[in-house]
């Protein structure tokens, strides 16, 4: 039997504390997960590459296709890094196809800034890029 004062009468009274506290604390309602590319323009985006690389067209109808630009495969895992209003930074594996690393840092919602590292099969990537908003998806 604990002596009254010792270390284990202490951690009872503790955790007897802690479902009190967790009804104190305030409830704080999350945004969903990416919302910023859920914010932007639905439609044809044109992709300009720094590097100098043909300029690319994609239809953006998520705002999702702008993380993996070099893996436009489903089945790849993602891994959220960072997650603001204006910046999401996603990690993502694609088994036997590579990895990458996004940012997308939303200007308006018809421009974005994109950068991209990774590995696409045995070629290793590294670009940056602007997304802007064209028109309709034809």
């Amino acid at each position: 039997m604990a002596k009254k004062g010792s270390s284990a009468v202490w951690l009872r009274g503790f955790l007897g504390l802690f479902p009190a506290a967790l009804l104190l604390a305030p409830a704080t309602a999350q945004a969903p997960a990416l919302s910023m590319l859920d914010h932007l323009q639905r439609g044809e985006w044109e992709l300009r590459f720094r590097d100098g690389a043909p300029t690319r067209k994609i239809c953006l109808r998520t705002g999702r296709e702008l993380i993996q630009l070099r893996h436009p495969y489903s089945g790849c895992s993602q891994y959220i890094v960072d997650d603001t209003k204006k910046l999401v930074k996603v990690q993502y594996t694609c088994p036997g196809s590579g990895y990458g690393l996004t940012s997308i840092r939303e200007e308006t919602t018809s421009l974005v800034q994109v950068q991209s590292s990774g590995l696409a099969g045995s070629q290793a990537f590294d670009f940056t890029a602007e997304a802007r908003r064209t028109g309709s998806c034809r």
